[in-house]
């Protein structure tokens, strides 16, 4: 069923790229995808382009990437939109992409509603404008019963901070008596991380060349697979999404242990 779902949302009828579908199993998916949609810029200045263009075109190839994920099932898509490094860039465009932002959220959460998609946000996102802050809470409240794909956008989000987070928030609750130090566990920092209750990351997709994690869910991609592609993102297709997942499908996964191939 998921394979006939997906296959309604291509608009490529390369056989090659059709295949890496046909191949793959339910059970052979991962649980959750983690991307980070880089190259909006670089893919604008190739077109000749203000870099606003490609944060624009980005938003398309979003919109996309979600469609798929809801026809093939998956559990759990979390996407790095905003970085707390990113207030570095120019006042312009980090203004540009906040009011993008805010229209994408205007005009696709009745959609994403509609396809049964969950949608939720982690960062600091109460430092965030007031007007946005309630965009936030309002598709949070709006699609909080549905029971499609959990679909996460990382805004004002870096790992290192959200770990700084969790450590204070465990620190103070030592202070309290609380909870011991030496008891401690992972699991007590995984109930911490703004990510609790997703499952750990299986795959990490990087557009635009660049090979690190840049700051992205540090602790929750400890095992997780990684696939890089020199693509900008607006031109990230929904086939070459495909192939990402049909090579995750035939890593061998070994998490610390032996191979059992």
């Amino acid at each position: 069923m998921w394979k006939k779902l997906f296959s309604s949302v291509q608009k490529n009828d390369d056989a090659s790229d059709k295949s890496y579908l046909e191949e793959l199993t339910e059970d052979q998916l991962p649980q959750h995808v983690a991307i980070i949609m880089d190259g909006n810029g670089r893919w604008a200045t190739g077109q000749g382009l203000i870099r606003t263009a490609g944060h624009k075109a980005g938003v398309k190839t979003l919109k996309k990437i979600v469609k798929a994920c809801t026809a093939l099932g998956l559990n759990a898509l979390t996407v790095y939109a905003f970085s707390t490094e990113n207030w570095k860039r120019p006042h312009a465009e980090v203004d540009f992409l906040m009011d993008l932002f805010s229209e994408y959220l205007a005009k696709e959460i009745d959609e994403m509603d509609e396809d049964n998609v969950r949608i939720d946000f982690i960062g600091r996102t109460w430092e965030l404008s007031k007007g946005l802050q309630k965009q936030i809470a309002d598709a949070r409240q709006q699609t909080k019963d549905n029971t499609g794909v959990r679909f996460t956008v990382a805004v004002n989000y870096g790992g290192q901070d959200e770990l700084v987070r969790a450590v204070q928030e465990l620190a103070a609750q030592s202070a309290k008596g609380m909870v011991k130090p030496e008891e401690i566990s992972a699991e007590d920092i995984e109930q911490q991380l703004d990510t609790c209750g997703l499952p750990p990351v299986d795959l990490v997709i990087r557009t635009s060349g660049d090979m690190r994690l840049s700051n992205f869910l540090l602790w929750q991609t400890a095992y997780a697979e990684f696939w890089f592609t020199d693509t900008n993102w607006p031109d990230f297709t929904q086939e070459e999404f495909g192939r990402a997942l049909h090579e995750y499908a035939h890593r061998d996964r070994r998490f610390g242990g032996l191979s059992k191939k």
